[in-house]
This record gives structure tokens, sequence and C-alpha cells, in this order.
């Protein structure tokens, strides 16, 4: 089984990210990864080549299901209420915002052409080849327990110095899933990866792929602990967000 996450641009004319997590049974690792992922077709490739005989999970950072062509989708509206204090909201996801063709139902259909499901329901342990909703800054800030988001992201009055100090924060953060459950060891690919100095493209693509990363760990998560570990946010008709749950060690936390 693999578990893939992908940092999906909403436009084919911006590079995406995606990440390949490997799993022997004990611990997980980095098997394949991309920051300059292309089209759709580009896309799916390196999610079918990265699929192996039991099946992937793939965890997609982008809206996989819009039906409405304005205002915000009710899992949006749901999630954002549950995360405001951590300031972790989603962006209102309607397809007058996404359209004409919004990428991520465009990306679903054609996985769904090669076998894949989706829906915001994960089996523990199952074998196929499913596609979910997933988005980083709730999930970080209950990974690893931050009170709010890191605020990596380029925005107006955010130095780069600024950005590069949170940038390493997350790529600490997930070098410390070595020790959760499930472990991941990417300890090699995030040693070499640089962050203070870069701009531009390079450090655009330095973002996407510890997004991917995140996005793929939590794939992992999903699959490891099922239904318990995890709030789904919406439905699969209008749209859904999953979001891991966890205790200081990995574990699924108490639902309240």
């Amino acid at each position: 089984m693999r578990f893939i996450g992908l940092d999906l641009a909403w436009s084919p004319r911006n590079p995406s990210g995606g990440v390949v997590l490997a799993w022997d049974g004990k611990r997980a690792w980095p098997l394949a990864w991309s920051s300059a992922l292309g089209d759709d077709e580009d896309v799916v490739a390196f999610v079918l080549e990265g699929a192996d005989r039991e099946g992937a999970l793939v965890a997609v950072d982008a809206p996989l299901v819009v039906p409405n062509d304005w205002g915000t989708r009710g899992c949006d509206r749901e999630l954002s209420a549950a995360y405001r204090r951590a300031e972790a909201g989603a962006y209102p996801a309607n397809r007058a915002r996404l359209g004409p063709v919004v990428r991520g139902e465009a990306l679903l259909q054609k996985l769904q052409a090669h076998g894949f499901t989706h829906g915001p329901r994960v089996e523990r342990g199952s074998a196929g080849r499913q596609v979910v909703e997933v988005y980083p800054h709730p999930t970080a800030v209950e990974l690893f327990r931050l009170p709010r988001t890191l605020k990596y992201k380029a925005r107006p009055g955010r130095t780069l110095e600024f950005r590069w100090g949170q940038l390493e924060r997350l790529k600490e953060l997930l070098s410390t899933l070595s020790r959760r459950t499930p472990p991941l060891d990417a300890a090699p690919l995030l040693d070499g990866l640089r962050i203070h100095g870069e701009r531009g493209r390079r450090l655009k693509a330095a973002e996407d792929f510890l997004d991917a990363l995140l996005c793929a760990y939590t794939a992992l998560h999903l699959w490891t602990w099922g239904e318990e570990g995890y709030r789904a946010f919406g439905d699969r008709e209008t749209g859904y967000i999953l979001v891991p749950i966890t205790t200081s060690r990995g574990r699924p936390a108490a639902r309240g």
C-alpha cells in the first residue's frame, strides 16, 4: 500500500507538489517526490507510478467536489468554525472562483477512470485505490498541537526572513513524525532541503514539497486509524475535508 500527498495548484499553469510514501508495516519513508508536476496528465502519471498492487490512498490539498456556483461549501464553513481560533479556516470554494473547470474535480474524474474511488470514509487498513480531500493548515494544528497555524505562505507584510523561519519550523515538526504512530522516516530528505536564502520559485517549490509531504502523512494516518483517527467535515455529494485527530503520541484523540 502506498500513500500519496498532492499539493495541487488550482491552475495547471502552476507547478504542483507530490510525495509518495512506502510502508513496510512498521514505518513509512518517501519513495518518490516532485515539486514540478505540471498538467493533470503529469499528476495522474505520478499517482499511477506511485501506487502499488495493493493500491494507494491519495490525499489532495484542493477542492474535489464543488457543487455550488457561488458562496462557500458547507464543509468549508464547518471547518472554519471549528478552527477559527487557530486561524486555520478554509478559503471559500465555488465554481465562479475556481471555474469554469474546477481542477480538483477534473483530476478526480481522471483518477476514477483508473479505478480510484472517493468519499469521506477511510476504512482502517483497507486495500484499494481512494482519493480524499485534506487541508494542511488544520492538519498541522492537530498533528503538532499548534495553537495557531504556521504563516509560511506569501502574504502582504510577511518578509522572506519570517517565511523562512516558519517553513523551517514546519520542516522541524515533520521530522518529529519519526517518533509518532505511524512513524515516518523522512530525515534524509528533510535534512537536505534548503529553505533559508531561497526565494521565488525555489522557495515555492520547498513550500509545495513540505505541504505534499504533510498530505502524504495524513493519508497514512487516516489509513492506519480509520474513522476513529479523523474528523470529517461535509459529505460526498456537497464536498468534504478530512482532518486527522491525535494525541501527542500520534494516536487518535478521544472524541468529545
